[in-house]
């Protein structure tokens, strides 16, 4: 009897270990999505201003400056899944780093000292959004780890949690740079 009494409090314990491993994880990935969450909002709130900064410059651009407003707009909707918010996010920076090059040929705006200003803070959080971008990935793997191995996974699957999907670059971006043509421009 105090042997099956034994077991079973073994078993109760494993239970609830494994139980609460999985929730933190869970929790984990929530938080550092969130970090990342506050960060673009930071980005977002910069974005009207990059384009009131550069639109008098950029008149011939005022397409990408329009695609920029329409990404910030929906981004900024609340309406958006996870995996919507990171493909979503992947298209702003692409269309951001576009306009950043674009920018190369305006010397009167690289000059501006509310342009430089405002360049060096979107840099900064463009180098806080990578840093969050990396803490999210070792928790969305670290969940996504416990998700699919035994035993963890046969309580994952009861509880129904699901792998998340990781912040990949797009294969455009992984293209290696040709900084010859860097200084043609």
């Amino acid at each position: 009897m105090n042997i099956f009494l034994i077991v079973a409090v073994v078993l109760v314990v494993i239970i609830i270990g494994i139980y609460n491993s999985l929730i933190g994880r869970k929790n984990q990935v929530e938080n550092a999505f969130a970090s990342i969450d506050a960060l673009l909002k930071k980005r977002y709130d910069l974005i009207p201003n990059l384009v009131s900064t550069v639109k008098n410059y950029m008149q011939h651009e005022r397409g990408t400056l329009t695609e920029i407003t329409e990404l910030r707009a929906k981004a900024t909707s609340g309406q958006l899944s996870s995996e919507d918010k990171i493909a979503l996010e992947n298209k702003l920076s692409r269309v951001y780093r576009g306009i950043m090059v674009a920018v190369e040929n305006y010397p009167d705006l690289k000059a501006s000292q509310n342009f430089l200003q405002l360049e060096k803070t979107l840099n900064e959080i463009e180098e806080q959004i990578s840093a969050a971008r990396r803490a999210y990935n070792a928790s969305v793997t670290d969940f996504n780890n416990s998700v699919e191995m035994f035993p963890t996974s046969v309580f994952a699957s009861m509880m129904n949690f699901k792998r998340k999907q990781l912040f990949e670059i797009p294969e455009a971006e992984r293209q290696n740079v040709n900084v010859g043509d860097l200084f043609k421009k």
